[in-house]
């Protein structure tokens, strides 16, 4: 920890016996164990929901990445009152551990000093049974990404194969799914009241394991247009057996994801039987500001010598907004976060910004102003009526909805009011920007070009291929094309050279040798050379996951190609880095192999030469100089051919 280093530990919730029994303590209300470092900013979990729960008058202590191999670090913090919640952090710890390929990753940036092995795999069951082994009789919450994608039975890319429900190996009393705030606070308010916690099972947002003789309860939700009925998801066995009836399920969870409209599902495992209620309700604006008002310190935990990655990343940045209505195939935000954009106030966001500007050590720079997206805030749909019953996966897939209120002038507004804050001298937008919104609103683009892109945009158009960009539900590859038009002629106005970056994946659903090839032969053509290749990580629950497992796009059900080896899916991610002389002989036999002996040779639009280059020892930087950057002239227009 550097900046502004706060070594007050009794302005962090608690984190040791210690500092429970400095506070005057007997014993915490609720005790949130996390497999994560305790950073005290709302971009963290165990700080956001601890904090959440303090302001109703609880006493929360953290458990920050325990010694999982007994259950001592559980009993030094005391019996809680109330309940455990269990996390395995901000991250699905076998994405956080492991590469696309399998391989441990070697550093964890949710971890001081990037250390790995501080959580186990699959930590949510495993610290849940810690803390039955520490204090039988106490309940145990458990959420998080890792339990809201993994609340039903789900592929699980590393072991390759269906798991069931985590309810199952965690025996967790309930599970949050999604952003839990206000589920975790009503959970600590009933059982304070008295509440057994198996009463809590008539509340939004959870998911539970019924017992052997149980029956499902009589529950009804009359706070939307829910009809109540109870949808019968294929039994864990049917899944496993049969990969339609998995397409099937998937189809079927996301089919319920709308809280206005969303029923209740169950799902049977042997002669136990998961339910999982509707989904919380979104979050007012007056309910986001409470959450980010709170008193953070913005900082890691006085006990961490070596700084947290993770913090160091988004510690000046700001969330102007949750949720996401994009529903892309390979993400999990809308599955967690949910459809409807939730916006904080223009005045919380203000007054976090001057916050940050007025702490020690603030050099001037906002890292980020945005959240999952950068350019959805505000923006929601024009008829509440249809969106109550509205079942659409996506809001601009395949084609922005014509209901949907996309005008960029709140964000405008915001963006200009916040570079205007004394001790700001520049505000950057660094989250994921929807080019498809953007590409139209002049106004936004001018503000976004002149103030708040240093050089370089990252954009993300995924691929090339309309059919592949189809399996991903996102835009047609015309949509970048005009983009990076709009994006020129914005930097033509404002007098600067400004480069976009754009970032692919490789081995999706839907993409093989042939529309690698095509992508490789479109970043040739537009003088772009990426240096960091992303490769498909089939993610639990997500849609092109059951499509990378069950070869099945769950919404029509018709077959989709897929590179499952190894060895495919080195060769996919070899032709996005053509040039390296190290993928020469790969590029080269994929080539041979689809017809395309064209494009080997010297020509200039041939993608390797005819003989194999020499490698330079250990692939020094600055090899053939590849350029970092794409930028199109205004004068180029949109004439390019598409792939």
């Amino acid at each position: 920890m550097k900046r502004g280093q706060q070594t007050d530990r009794s302005a962090f919730l608690p984190t040791t016996g210690e500092e429970i029994e400095a506070l005057g303590w007997d014993r915490p209300d609720v005790v949130l164990v996390s497999g994560d470092a305790y950073i005290d900013h709302p971009s963290f979990a165990a700080a956001i929901l601890g904090r959440a729960l303090e302001s109703h008058g609880f006493r929360v202590a953290i458990l920050a990445q325990p010694d999982w191999r007994s259950a001592d670090p559980w009993r030094e913090l005391g019996r809680p009152r109330l309940f455990y919640g269990v996390s395995a952090g901000n991250m699905d710890s076998m994405i956080n551990h492991y590469t696309a390929n399998r391989k441990r990753r070697n550093s964890d940036a949710y971890s001081p000093g990037g250390a790995i092995g501080l959580r186990p795999d699959r930590p949510t069951a495993v610290y849940a049974q810690r803390c039955r082994e520490a204090f039988r009789g106490v309940p145990v919450v458990t959420g998080g990404v890792e339990a809201s994608l993994r609340r039903v039975a789900q592929y699980d890319y590393w072991s390759d194969k269906v798991m069931p429900s985590i309810l199952v190996p965690s025996k967790a009393h309930l599970l949050v799914f999604g952003m839990g705030e206000r589920p975790i606070v009503q959970i600590a308010r009933r059982l304070a009241a008295g509440e057994p916690v198996e009463n809590l099972r008539d509340m939004r947002g959870v998911a539970y394991l019924l017992g052997k003789s149980e029956p499902v309860p009589d529950h009804a939700w009359n706070d939307a247009a829910c009809d109540n009925r109870t949808v019968e998801l294929p039994s864990f066995t049917e899944v496993v057996e049969d990969k339609v009836k998995f397409a099937v399920a998937t189809r079927l969870v996301h089919h319920e994801t709308n809280p206005l409209n969303g029923r209740r599902q169950t799902q049977a495992h042997g002669d136990r039987t998961v339910v999982i209620n509707p989904p919380d309700l979104a979050l007012s604006t007056s309910e986001l500001d409470h959450l980010h008002a709170l008193p953070y310190t913005r900082l890691p935990h006085p006990r961490y010598s070596d700084p947290v990655p993770a913090w160091e990343t988004i510690k000046d940045s700001v969330q102007i907004m949750r949720g996401c209505f994009g529903g892309c195939t390979f993400c999990s935000i809308t599955l967690h976060q949910g459809r409807a954009i939730q916006s904080r106030s223009r005045e919380s966001v203000l007054q976090e910004i001057g916050d940050i500007s007025s702490s020690p050590g603030f050099k001037g720079h906002i890292s980020d102003i945005g959240g999952p997206t950068a350019n959805m805030y505000r923006m929601q749909c024009s008829k509440p009526e249809v969106e109550a019953i509205c079942r659409r996966p996506s809001c601009i897939h395949p084609k922005v909805c014509k209901l949907l209120n996309t005008s960029h002038a709140p964000l405008v507004d915001l963006m200009k009011n916040s570079r205007k804050i004394p001790g700001v001298k520049k505000v950057h937008v660094a989250s994921g920007l929807r080019m498809d919104l953007a590409r139209n609103e002049t106004e936004y683009m001018d503000e976004l070009v002149q103030h708040h892109v240093g050089g370089h945009l990252k954009v993300a158009p995924e691929h090339t291929s309309d059919t592949v960009l189809n399996c991903m539900k996102k835009p047609a590859q015309h949509t970048f094309e005009e983009f990076a038009g709009k994006f020129a002629e914005a930097s033509s106005r404002a007098g600067k050279e400004q480069y976009l970056v754009p970032y692919f994946i490789s081995s999706h659903p839907g993409s093989g040798v042939k529309e690698m090839i095509d992508l490789a032969v479109n970043l040739k053509r537009d003088g772009y050379r990426p240096r960091q290749v992303q490769d498909f990580i089939p993610a639990p629950m997500d849609v092109a996951t059951c499509m990378y497992y069950a070869g099945i796009d769950p919404y029509t059900m018709k077959e989709v190609p897929v590179a499952r080896r190894l060895k495919a899916r080195l060769v996919q991610r070899a032709l996005l880095q053509y040039w390296k002389a190290e993928n020469w002989q790969t590029v080269r036999n994929a080539l041979m192999g689809e017809g395309r002996e064209d494009l080997i040779g010297d020509g200039p639009d041939c993608l390797i030469p005819a003989l194999p280059p020499r490698i330079p020892k250990g692939d020094r930087p600055g090899f053939e100089q590849p350029r970092t950057g794409y930028r199109r002239t205004a004068r180029e227009g949109s004439h390019r051919r598409k792939s």
